[in-house]
């Protein structure tokens, strides 16, 4: 059986060994799902996990390749997204500690027991709406856009399914961090952790990495800038780190 389709590509994710297939006129995973996987934490060996809207599969691939711990489930709604993505678990050998399957996060209710998982994590589309939509596959609409669930939605099912004191990490557009806040608040998760994400120094934050705790106290830390460039277009320091890969040497 081949697993890696004549339209697809094998990218190695510099951990552990591991692969993962993708199909570049559907979606292909960017930088911001490698900074969420950095970014949610994963302690325990027996931490239950779970990605909504994972496409792919790549953050909870990547999250067990850094980590070697957790057990994951992945959902998404486009359903050859999750044969691609089980393709990927199979070809790493990882179908006992990760499933993907083909759910609609709305029928969270339906899938999944209340107060069960440790840890959320989504990398959830981030254009409210239709907003700048534009003629494109309907992967990456599906991906950019809100228009199968909304960040409400995501953050509902998160609500229902952690336990108290579980987590949910999410990356996201600076716009959109009042809606999250006030989202998870209505759901009783409180935001106790962000870090804002910024192209070069001195430049606004593209980005930004929020943690909620469901039941927790009131008090949010804000941490140090992540800066991805340098001013000379190279990466910093601490994105080589991200990724795994060794910096290049001065000439």
């Amino acid at each position: 059986m081949t697993l890696v389709n004549s339209n697809e590509r094998l990218d190695d994710l510099d951990r552990n060994g591991y692969k993962i297939i993708q199909n570049p006129e559907v979606f292909c995973f960017g930088i911001d799902a490698v900074l969420l996987s950095h970014f949610a934490k994963v302690t325990k060996k027996d931490q239950k996990v779970l990605d909504i809207g994972t496409g792919t599969g790549i953050i909870p691939i990547l999250m067990h390749a850094v980590y070697q711990k957790g057990k994951y489930t992945g959902i998404d709604i486009q359903e050859e997204m999750v044969e691609m993505a089980n393709r990927s678990l199979q070809l790493n050998e990882i179908t006992e500690d990760i499933q993907i399957k083909h759910v609609d996060v709305k029928d969270y209710r339906n899938h999944f027991e209340g107060h069960s998982l440790d840890l959320v994590t989504c990398n959830p589309p981030y254009m409210k709406g239709t907003n700048g939509l534009k003629n494109e596959h309907p992967s990456k609409t599906i991906a950019r856009h809100e228009v199968m669930c909304t960040l409400e939605d995501i953050i509902e099912a998160a609500g229902y399914v952690l336990k108290v004191k579980g987590k949910l990490c999410m990356i996201h557009r600076p716009q959109r961090l009042a809606d999250i806040i006030c989202a998870m608040r209505q759901n009783k998760i409180e935001p106790k952790r962000l870090r804002m994400v910024y192209p070069k120094p001195g430049q606004a934050p593209t980005m930004i990495l929020i943690e909620g705790v469901k039941g927790g106290n009131s008090e949010m830390r804000v941490e140090k800038p992540l800066i991805v460039y340098n001013e000379d277009g190279t990466h910093t320091d601490e994105i080589y780190e991200i990724y795994g890969r060794e910096k290049p040497k001065a000439q």
